[in-house]
This record gives structure tokens, sequence and C-alpha cells, in this order.
């Protein structure tokens, strides 16, 4: 069911995006960012000469490790050569499990963000984004509009995404970057959280998700909010949100 999207909207001083489902295309996280970092991160992790932050995200795994009560996880751990350090192919072991079950893991995105940085530097990686995300956002900056991204993957994943898209870098129309280091995408205590940081009170923010659930949470904290019903978007029903097919559809 869609909502009507021809009412004009509240007045607006900030917007945030989410990126998979709403200014890129969901199928190139999938089919091309998690299987290019999946296939590299054995070697990432194992190397003896590691990329900065690679030890750091290595620290924080384990300290998730020791805390995931996955009965899988608490296996693994239990058949490490050591429960306090683990081995790198142990840790790498779990990390694979973490992706088998699409789990949600902020040292594993951190990781993911590294080797994308090695992809997109090299020349392997581009991001594809809609057609209509770049000229809304340059229209949204010329109205003063604080632009903000919040999404699952890293910030540093957000910004090489960004950094290297098909319409060249972008980075510069964004204001503010946030991940799950904030809090849960369904929790409505993390936009609260987001309105504080950018010093916006939330029935001045609009989210836009391609998640019924995200922009659930989003109007739960008082956030104005968009289903960005893209063609292919594995959610379809927008529930009590107003729909729009691309963000140009968004007045402000």
């Amino acid at each position: 069911m869609e909502t009507n999207t021809t009412q004009q909207d509240s007045v607006i001083k900030a917007i945030i995006l989410d990126i998979e489902g709403t200014t890129c295309p969901v199928t190139f996280v999938s089919q091309t960012l998690f299987p290019f970092a999946r296939r590299q991160l054995s070697q990432t992790i194992c190397t003896p000469n590691r990329k900065p932050g690679v030890s750091a995200a290595i620290q924080e795994a384990i300290s998730e490790w020791k805390q995931d009560t996955d009965p899988t996880s608490q296996a693994l751990l239990l058949q490490a050569t050591d429960q306090n350090t683990p081995t790198p192919e142990e840790i790498s072991q779990y990390l694979d499990h973490l992706i088998q079950c699409d789990r949600k893991s902020t040292a594993l995105k951190e990781l993911q963000g590294i080797i994308w940085e090695q992809g997109y530097t090299s020349g392997e990686l581009q991001s594809p984004l809609y057609a209509d995300v770049i000229p809304t956002l340059n229209a949204w900056k010329q109205q003063e509009i604080m632009l903000a991204v919040y999404s699952s993957g890293s910030v540093k994943a957000q910004q090489l995404l960004y950094s290297y898209t098909t319409g060249g870098d972008i980075t510069d129309r964004f204001n503010q970057w946030f991940d799950t280091r904030t809090g849960p995408k369904l929790n409505a205590d993390s936009y609260r959280a987001i309105s504080q940081t950018i010093e916006v009170r939330p029935a001045s923010i609009l989210f836009v998700s391609d998640h019924p659930g995200e922009c659930d949470a989003a109007l739960a904290s008082g956030m104005e909010t968009r289903f960005c019903l893209r063609e292919g978007n594995p959610f379809r029903d927008g529930g009590v949100h107003r729909v729009i097919h691309n963000l140009s559809e968004i007045n402000l």
C-alpha cells in the first residue's frame, strides 16, 4: 500500500539518509561489496603486515566474540587455542560465521571498510548511485539543508562509498555521518541521539529509508519519515509512512 506523496512537507532543517536501497542499489551492496570483502577477509586478518586499523578491529572482534551468546559463536570460542587471544585464523572463522548468519558486528564493519578502501583506491570498486541522488542532494545543499548519513555500514565505509561514485566524490554534500556506534537503527533512542548531536529538534528532521522498521523508529523519536520504494528493494510495504520512489519527490 502506498501513501500519498503530494502533500507539502513540514519545515525541514535536516535530512538523514539511509544508503542501501535509498541512494544506492541494494544489489551493489549484496552482490559486489560484501562478496569482495569476504574473499579478502582472511588474508587481511592473517597477514603479518597488517594495514592500519586492522589490529584495533581484531581486538574489538575478540571483545564482541566473548560477549556473543550465539551457541555457534560460543562453540567456536571454546575451540580456540586461547580464549583471551584467539589466533588470526580462529578470528577469521568467527567473523565468517557472522557473515553467513548476516549478523551485525561493528568490528566486522570496520574490517570490511578497510578492505573496501583498497578496492576503491585500486579502481576495482565504484559506487553506482540512483540518477536522482546527486541532483537532489545539490538542490538541498543550495537550500542550506543539513544532510547526514545513517547506515549500518561503518562511517569509513559510508565515506568510501560516496568518495568513489560513478558521479565522482560527493562527500562534501554531507555534514554528518552516523553508524551503529550511535545505536541500532531499529531503536528510537538512536534517532534521538542523532537529533541531539546535530542540534536539530526531531520534528525538523526528515529520515529517509527503504526499511519500514527504521522508519518506525525514526517516527517514534518524533522525526518526519519517508519510505523509499525503489525497484528491486526487498521491502515493498511502507506501512504508515509516506512513500517516495526517488528523492526528487520530497517537497521541502
